[in-house]
């Protein structure tokens, strides 16, 4: 896959340990190298990637100057990581990241010791360094715990939180802001990296402490020229950098420092690490640096299938529209038509199909950064004031706004819609993206509306009926990845709220199946046909409420029912269905299908349906031994 032989040090580096003693100079191949292997093998296998190539001087001179694993050092995200994972002893594995029992594409605990926290949310390395640095001061560990926070992760306001707890508690950390322009982007000034070596370096810290010890002797005269002295120097520190607010945080700012300097870099690092107190270090990277097509092109590049090395273009795969972006054409459709109507998402444009509102309607759309809390009670307040808005979130990222769903938009009967992409299992990007709980999270809420369309014809549909709907919240989810390819009719059609439709008529078994899961009851009753087992496949369409006309129906005309979801087979759509039933004392006989009480890892949404035996063939196998009696053995049934 890769020519070993054109690269003179990357092979040489099986752990940080390799490069301790490197120069300046060999740094700089070897960072080079990493930036040309990344591109030889992601181009391959695809993966997250500009943010890693923006982060290979930063990383590198990391682990030089401290000693990790001891030293803990935290990725905000993990996409950044990929550097660190090839330099960790992982190198030759990264042609496997993401796939199917390869390496995670983001951090991973258990995957080695160098991944001192997992990373697939963003926001989270300060508090978890935090936590480090004041475990040390408790066991009387003389360590360092670095947070390496960007890419936007500084948006959400968890990152403050922790920084502010940080500045009361006085931590021993080391923040390391990576801005690439996705978060804060000043200018980097000769006279600021000037002043950021100056403040750095060891004699001017001793100077500024004996200077403060003779001060401290100085009773009420010495408390003057202590004021004065921290005027001045955050005086400066305020006319010619930007790190007033990091400051009035309680850290030590750093910078701005050209994050692509490896020898800057690891000049400074060398000198505050055996500095006390909180630190931030601000650091200027361009994402995709160092390849040209990815440089400039922020989101274009910062994950992507397999492409083109010499064009950076993506490979295209036939195949229907995705789902994706037939939810952000509806929505552009709809806008058009009523301006009260807006979109918001949290720093995922692209992701969740906002990208072509942002541009044809800007007035009617909104970022928010990576700060779901806010988004929903941002939405909450838009609905006070009679506007419609449509919160845009990935479903394991909406579990952010838990709380505010429940108090600030639920609890007072505010008409927001929540549409939740990346519903079920996503694919590559793993555990910590998988939306598979959000059925089970959201049922619980009072008052809340829960859909999921069969098709894109479904979707449609349900986002129209979403905006139309003006009773309380309600949220629709969606799988990832394309759709089923059905036509789509240019009109809308309103979805009457809490009523399943009966897609094939059976006499043996029925079959309760909700959003991406009824294409597959589809097939799998295609298969019991061939068994001589007749089901009927039911598109339940609502989880709440639910159709209990048609279940009382079902109770009557059916002893077996199985329920299909994708989710957790804790507390989602079957439960739903066991619920209602154990309350009308039906004694019916149901096996309920669906992800299980576990975290499952990363692989194509294939290769796992088929691992869990939730896909065509392992539905119908379930469904058939569960018809004819038979006991189904332990762990099969997700």
């Amino acid at each position: 896959m890769v020519d070993e032989s054109k690269y003179e040090l990357l092979f040489k580096v099986n752990s940080p340990k390799d490069i301790r003693d490197y120069d300046t100079a060999q740094l700089k191949t070897l960072c080079s190298e990493i930036r040309q292997y990344m591109v030889d093998v992601i181009s391959q296998v695809g993966g997250h990637f500009g943010g890693g190539l923006g982060t290979v001087e930063l990383t590198v001179a990391l682990h030089k100057v401290f000693n990790t694993p001891e030293d803990q050092l935290v990725w905000d995200t993990g996409h950044q990581a990929y550097p660190h994972k090839i330099i960790t002893g992982r190198r030759d594995k990264l042609k496997t990241i993401r796939k199917f029992k390869g390496i995670s594409g983001f951090l991973k605990r258990s995957e080695s010791e160098y991944d001192a926290f997992g990373a697939g949310h963003a926001s989270t390395s300060i508090s978890a360094a935090v936590g480090m640095a004041e475990a040390f001061k408790v066991k009387g560990i003389e360590r360092k715990a670095i947070a390496v926070i960007g890419d936007g992760a500084m948006t959400g306001g968890m990152a403050y939180e922790a920084m502010n707890n940080s500045g009361v508690r006085k931590s021993n950390l080391i923040v390391v802001l990576n801005d690439n322009n996705m978060s804060i982007a000043p200018n980097v000034w000769q006279i600021s990296n000037y002043f950021t070596e100056m403040i750095s370096h060891p004699e001017y810290n001793k100077f500024k402490g004996a200077i403060w010890d003779l001060t401290g002797k100085l009773d009420n005269f010495g408390d003057r020229l202590r004021r004065v002295a921290a005027r001045l120097e955050s005086g400066i520190k305020a006319v010619i950098t930007p790190g007033m607010l990091f400051e009035a945080l309680g850290f030590r700012y750093f910078g701005p420092v050209n994050g692509h300097n490896i020898g800057q870099l690891v000049k400074l690092f060398e000198h505050i690490k055996p500095l006390n107190g909180p630190i931030l270090v601000h650091a200027i990277t361009e994402k995709g640096k160092g390849y040209k097509p990815a440089e400039g092109h922020v989101q274009r590049l910062h994950a992507s299938t397999p492409f083109d090395k010499i064009t950076g273009q993506a490979h295209k795969k036939d195949g229907p529209v995705a789902y994706t972006k037939i939810f952000g054409d509806t929505l552009v459709d709809i806008v058009k038509e009523n301006k009260n109507v807006v979109g918001i998402t949290a720093a995922m444009p692209d992701g969740t199909g906002l990208s072509r509102l942002s541009k044809e309607f800007p007035k009617n759309y909104y970022d928010v950064g990576i700060a779901e809390e806010h988004a929903v009670t941002f939405a909450a307040g838009l609905a006070t004031q009679g506007v419609k808005p449509v919160v845009a979130i990935y479903s394991s990222f909406l579990q952010r706004g838990f709380d505010q769903i429940i108090h600030d938009v639920a609890l007072q009967k505010l008409n927001v819609a929540f549409i939740l992409d990346r519903a079920g299992l996503v694919g590559a990007d793993g555990p910590t993206h998988h939306g598979t709980f959000d059925l089970t999270y959201l049922r619980l809420i009072p008052d809340i509306v829960i859909m999921a369309p069969k098709d894109e014809a479904e979707l449609r549909n349900m986002v129209y009926t979403s905006v139309e709907y003006n009773d309380g919240p309600i949220a629709l989810r969606y799988p990832r990845g394309n759709a089923l390819g059905v036509k789509l009719e240019e009109d809308f059609g309103l979805i009457p709220i809490g009523k399943a439709e009966t897609l094939r008529e059976g006499t043996d078994v029925a079959i309760l199946a909700i959003g991406s899961m009824v294409d597959y009851a589809l097939k799998s009753a295609n298969l019991l046909e061939e068994s001589g087992i007749h089901a009927s496949v039911i598109n339940m369409r609502f989880v709440k409420p639910l159709d209990t006309d048609l279940l009382d129906d079902i109770h009557k005309r059916f002893d077996k029912i199985v329920t299909i979801e994708e989710n957790s087979i804790v507390g989602g759509f079957g439960s739903a269905i066991l619920e209602y039933y154990n309350d009308n004392k039906y004694k019916n006989n149901i096996l309920k299908l669906g992800l299980p009480d576990k975290f499952v890892d990363h692989g194509t949404q294939t290769e796992l349906h088929k691992m869990l035996g939730l896909d065509p063939s392992g539905i119908f196998e379930k469904i058939k031994m569960f018809y004819l009696g038979h006991k189904i053995p332990k762990g099969v049934v997700a």
